[in-house]
């Protein structure tokens, strides 16, 4: 197997629409490629389900940033990332990882997620009934993207007067154009976020509420708490995890369905297979492509591949996802698929605390938007939508027409 590294041409609008004939070449011509992704970063592709299931799961392979032998990673990283690093689930390995997990397990409960459900539908059914008159709408600047934020940020319990400058800052910390952002504008907007952030912690702690900030707070473990930057960084990683990835869901999800009008139409006259389609469209065209990161933290072999210690490995989920050793006819979009275990929400113990939200919000949003919007279409041809570039995938803009509907059903 050749080991020559392939470039992922972020750059390029047809990669960015459309990914999968170049991910399944290179799972086609082996289990592990090396390649080349965004800011010139070398990585270990895993392409293959079996093995990126395993490797999920592999102690070996860790979530700590500073066991890569890279510099360039930790130094292309940004502001509030490499703040952040050390104090996050997302970049902790055992045990301090099995201890933040616990705490913020103890906030995150399901049955608060659960609890959301009604607000969640109102506020589908209130960014809905803004665009209904029109006919048309722009679903990710007038929906996808509304409905999260609103979201996460009653979750945080931040004011709704102050959410404006939340979206704004965490807009200019991610890829929201079609080019990556601009390093120094998002460090001044993580300067400013971390401000407003240590302020309103302050604030919560003063004044708690029935909040999950609040929660978070006060969560504990015998004597074993939040530190002050553990809780800062837990903040970030909320309004990260709990917000672009499902705009992208939730925008991904729809473009799917508008460019596949059979599943459309299915899942119109059977909406109790909204479950299901979520997990289809997760699996089918993800919010996180090519996949996870990961660090070697040894000398590695997988699939008769040795991969060096400190290498970046990426357990590439949008190429397992259709990897037809696993899922039978990968390339088809199946609503109604039942067999559905795909690993966009990773596995093993970082398996994404958040999934059970980002679930619930993608079935009440899909699911409000084909029960308010009849005879619903792209505004514009397919081959004009465009993508986010770098690891986040998703339309940046989402078109829409529709015929006269009712208000609030």
């Amino acid at each position: 197997m050749s080991q020559q590294p392939v470039l992922l041409p972020y750059s390029d609008p047809a990669f960015l629409a459309d990914p999968f004939p170049l991910y399944r070449r290179l799972r086609e011509d082996g289990p592990v490629r090396r390649a080349v992704l965004a800011g010139g970063l070398d990585a270990w592709l895993i392409t293959r389900y079996e093995d990126g299931l395993a490797a999920l799961s592999d102690p070996r392979l860790g979530s700590d940033v500073r066991d890569s032998s890279d510099p360039r990673l930790i130094a292309q990283l940004p502001a509030f990332e490499r703040a952040s690093m050390t104090s996050t689930m997302l970049r902790a390995d055992p045990p301090d990882h099995t201890r933040l997990r616990r705490l913020v397990s103890k906030a995150f409960t399901a049955r608060r997620v659960a609890a959301l459900g009604p607000r969640v539908q109102d506020i589908a059914d209130r960014l809905l009934d803004a665009v209904v008159p029109a006919g048309r709408a722009e679903l990710v600047a007038d929906f996808a993207l509304p409905l999260p934020v609103t979201v996460i940020g009653e979750l945080l319990g931040v004011p709704a007067d102050d959410r404006h400058d939340f979206q704004r800052w965490t807009d200019a910390m991610l890829v929201r154009g079609e080019t990556m952002p601009d390093p120094a504008v998002v460090d001044e907007a993580w300067r400013r976020m971390h401000g407003y952030v240590t302020e309103h912690l302050e604030a919560k702690r003063a004044r708690p509420g029935d909040d999950l900030l609040s929660a978070l707070i006060s969560a504990h473990d015998e004597e074993q708490r939040l530190t002050g930057d553990e809780l800062i960084a837990m903040t970030f990683l909320l309004l990260v995890a709990g917000y672009i990835t499902t705009v992208n869901l939730i925008g991904g999800g729809i473009a799917a369905l508008l460019t596949h009008p059979d599943q459309l139409a299915l899942l119109r006259d059977h909406p109790e297979a909204l479950p299901d389609a979520v997990e289809e469209f997760l699996r089918y065209d993800g919010p996180v492509s090519p996949g996870i990161a990961r660090f070697a933290r040894e000398d590695i072999e997988i699939a008769g591949v040795t991969i060096p210690r400190g290498a970046t490995v990426v357990v590439a989920s949008a190429i397992a996802g259709r990897d037809p050793a696993r899922f039978t006819d990968p390339d088809r979009l199946d609503v109604t698929r039942r067999d559905n275990g795909h690993l966009a929400f990773g596995h093993g113990i970082h398996y994404c605390l958040g999934a059970p939200l980002a679930r619930l919000e993608g079935r009440i949003a899909i699911g409000t938007v084909l029960r308010r919007l009849p005879d619903l279409a792209l505004a514009v041809p397919p081959a004009e939508l465009r993508w986010r570039p770098g690891g986040l995938r998703g339309p940046l803009r989402l078109p829409v027409t529709f015929g006269p509907a009712g208000r609030t059903a």
